[in-house]
């Protein structure tokens, strides 16, 4: 072996080594499911979803309207455009109605904040491939050539990062349903990548480069596999080089097959709810408007979550070890319905009280069970909290499963004082509960110092 090559063998291993060792990510699962999760995101535990885009113009059954319109030809989409819009109407003529004229992106990150929400995700870009920036590679079909004008992208994350408790991601849909590149290359069964190098990576690298985004929830990528995609190179440059390196987190929608097993946390499927703890970080993402992600002018109040609803799925997921993600959709003059914002607001006011059994929070050795009324459990160093979400109507509650010591203090959340309680058999205890405030999501807190 000569010089020159030993020195390559030489830098070649000693790659390897810096990369086991918390070195440099290679392009490979392996390597990049190693990865360590950056903390912001376990102890944020509740974002809030935004999908916006030109399919906010019809705002008819959902955000997946042009191609139940014009793919899929689904009856109610065909007479909704019969009745509405003159024939030949393409959906290209929705984008300069998507005027954002109301939009105000320190108002939006105001309600956010007060939602109690950590971190934001916005979509940059849906199926539909509208950019909500000036994307290079989205020529006249982005929301700065057209549409509102604006670098929606870029002001949104302007305002999100002056409010400091807030954390700034972005959606991203790998593939676009009708770009003739991406209908190309899935007609040589995805053999060709003229999508991907034309397309996606570049509009990757540079939606990372220019707004620094702090999580990256991508989708879109079902139909083809992540070698297509170029998924693990882009996430080794992401681990490795870019500006976001030491803080970004993603999901796991990076090709088929990569659900639930490659990426940073796991989302599995759109409102995935598991029934036991898992051994890997997770989200849930579930949407105010149960049938829809994109705002609907036809949405009924009957369609909407209540607030009490996804309080119960909130901490049922917090108690399981995951993240809940809430989506809401604005209207295309870009207001946050009212409605919305008064869940957001709600969520809040309710976090204020109860934040502390939920942000930053650990997954206790009982996720749930049936005391009184059913309770959550969630844990902080030595601390156990009890959620509960129904007023037993007594004034007394018992738990069952903490294993109680003469140290133990329980107090109610939002009241100082220690509430008095009694041992039940081997574990459990029954408190004393004072009057329960009124509160509209109808849950509250009781904080356990001193069990097991």
């Amino acid at each position: 072996m000569g010089i020159r090559q030993s020195k390559l063998l030489t830098l070649l291993l000693l790659c390897t080594h810096l990369s086991a060792f918390g070195g440099r990510y290679t392009p490979d699962w392996k390597s990049l499911d190693a990865r360590p999760l950056p903390d912001w995101y376990d102890e944020a535990k509740f974002g809030i979803f935004i999908h916006w885009g030109a399919f906010s113009v019809p705002a008819f059954g959902s955000e997946w309207f042009w191609w139940n319109w014009q793919g899929a030809k689904n009856p109610a989409y065909l007479l909704f455009m019969a009745k509405n819009y003159p024939p030949g109407f393409t959906y290209a003529e929705f984008a300069p109605q998507f005027n954002a004229q109301f939009f105000d992106p320190n108002e939006w990150a105001e309600i956010l904040e007060a939602s109690g929400a950590k971190y934001v995700v916005l979509t940059s870009k849906h199926h539909e491939g509208f950019t909500n920036w000036g994307s290079p590679t989205s020529w006249n079909w982005n929301s700065v050539d057209n549409g509102p004008h604006r670098d929606i992208v870029g002001e949104l994350a302007m305002a999100v990062r002056k409010k400091r408790s807030l954390h700034y991601g972005l959606y991203h849909s790998l593939y676009e349903w009708f770009n003739p590149l991406y209908l190309n290359d899935k007609k040589s069964g995805f053999k060709t990548q003229g999508f991907v190098y034309y397309k996606v990576m570049p509009e990757l690298y540079d939606l990372v480069t220019r707004y620094k985004p702090e999580l990256i929830w991508s989708d879109g990528d079902w139909e083809a596999p992540d070698t297509y995609w170029n998924s693990t190179e882009f996430l080794a440059w992401l681990y490795n080089d870019s500006p976001v390196k030491d803080t970004v987190v993603v999901n796991d929608r990076w090709g088929a097959g990569c659900y639930c097993k490659h990426g940073g946390y796991y989302n599995c499927a759109d409102k995935y709810t598991p029934s036991e703890l898992l051994n890997h970080k997770w989200e849930k993402c579930n949407s105010v408007d149960t049938l829809s992600w994109g705002y609907r002018r036809n949405m009924r109040l009957s369609d909407l979550m209540d607030l009490p609803t996804i309080i119960k799925d909130f901490v049922n997921t917090v108690a399981f070890g995951g993240n809940y993600l809430l989506n809401i959709g604005p209207t295309a003059d870009g207001m946050i319905p009212d409605v919305f914002e008064e869940r957001l607001r709600e969520i809040g006011a309710w976090l204020k009280v109860n934040g502390e059994a939920i942000y930053a929070t650990k997954p206790w050795r009982v996720q749930t069970e049936n005391g009184t009324v059913p309770v959550w459990y969630t844990s902080k160093n030595t601390t156990v909290y009890a959620i509960f979400l129904s007023n037993p109507m007594q004034d007394s509650f018992q738990l069952f499963s903490p294993i109680t010591s003469e140290k133990t203090v329980v107090t109610l959340l939002g009241s100082p004082q220690a509430l008095k309680w009694t041992p039940l058999h081997s574990s459990g205890l029954t408190v004393l509960l004072p009057d329960l405030p009124v509160t509209p999501a109808g849950a509250w807190s009781l904080k356990l110092d001193g069990v097991a």
